[in-house]
């Protein structure tokens, strides 16, 4: 009953994409599972309670990121309870989040992302359609759950632009570049000849059986391509959407402009692409400043 409340919160209430309510709700039966294994009602668990949870917790889990989305999935829990009057005081309102260091991400040069599609066997079945993929994830910036659920009926090809529906089921206009919609037509004429499943009908990028493609299958393609390439960073179709912000910060776009594109709610997670001009400024000075010449 109460597992199912907490769903419908997070689904409605709060707006979270599926990804992380799925996400949440593992944290939680992991909560319940050792509270339980303590003979404690996860409901009217106390702050030494999940303290020790975290504490124990926290022994098996390295990486700082989980640590601070289970700490957040506990609050979330604790929120959802004292909302709907199940608690009268959160016991998890003083649990602190670790912090969590920023890294900068991996860019793509103009070079290695032509490596990349130069690897696309063009003569298979699947070969337009990943062309087209590469196009929109680098030349649109989109995240991987928005193309996979990219919807026929969201792109407006003559006015050249897509309506993409992100986190939190927040809609954002992206442009589509020119060399994306030409090889996403290609892929339309593919497209056509599938025995595509009602289900997906309207899913813009399907499989050889007519189905939605799988983020993971999106993972493989990119990852296949980058080593075929011979490129030896940590890629992901994550780094396409990186290497499309940095490139537009490096060509002098706004960084209001790059904000609304990547659809980041805040300035402040823009910002970590200012960082990766660091060596583009510093090369600037060197080679421009008065003193240095």
């Amino acid at each position: 009953m109460i597992e199912r409340e907490y769903h419908t919160y997070l689904k409605l209430e709060r707006g979270l994409s599926n990804n992380s309510v799925t996400a949440y709700e593992m944290d939680f039966k992991r909560l319940k599972a050792y509270m339980d294994e303590h003979h404690i009602n996860v409901v009217h668990a106390q702050f030494d309670d999940l303290q020790d949870f975290v504490f124990q917790t926290f022994k098996t889990i390295h990486s700082a990121k989980t640590q601070a989305r289970l700490l957040s999935s506990i609050h979330s829990f604790y929120r959802f309870l004292l909302y709907h009057h199940y608690i009268e005081q959160d016991p998890s309102e003083l649990l602190e989040m670790p912090r969590i260091e920023k890294h900068l991400p991996e860019v793509l040069s103009l070079e290695e992302i032509d490596a990349m599609i130069a690897q696309i066997d063009m003569s298979k079945a699947e070969g337009h359609r990943n062309r087209a993929i590469i196009e929109m994830l680098y030349g649109s910036g989109l995240r991987v759950s928005e193309l996979t659920d990219l919807r026929m009926s969201n792109i407006y090809r003559q006015e050249g632009y897509m309506r993409i529906m992100g986190k939190g089921s927040k809609q954002r206009l992206v442009p589509i570049s020119p060399e994306a919609d030409k090889q996403f037509g290609y892929w339309l004429e593919d497209r056509i000849r599938l025995d595509i499943k009602p289900e997906a009908s309207d899913i813009a990028f399907l499989n050889r059986y007519g189905r939605q493609l799988t983020r993971a299958m999106i993972f493989t393609i990119v990852k296949t391509l980058a080593k075929d390439a011979g490129i030896t960073k940590t890629i992901s179709p994550h780094t396409l959407r990186h290497s499309f912000a940095t490139h537009l910060l490096q060509n002098g776009a706004d960084l209001r402009i790059i904000q609304q594109l990547l659809g980041h709610e805040s300035i402040v997670t823009t910002e970590i692409y200012t960082h990766i001009n660091i060596h583009d400024l510093r090369e600037a000075v060197l080679k421009y400043h008065a003193e240095n010449r």
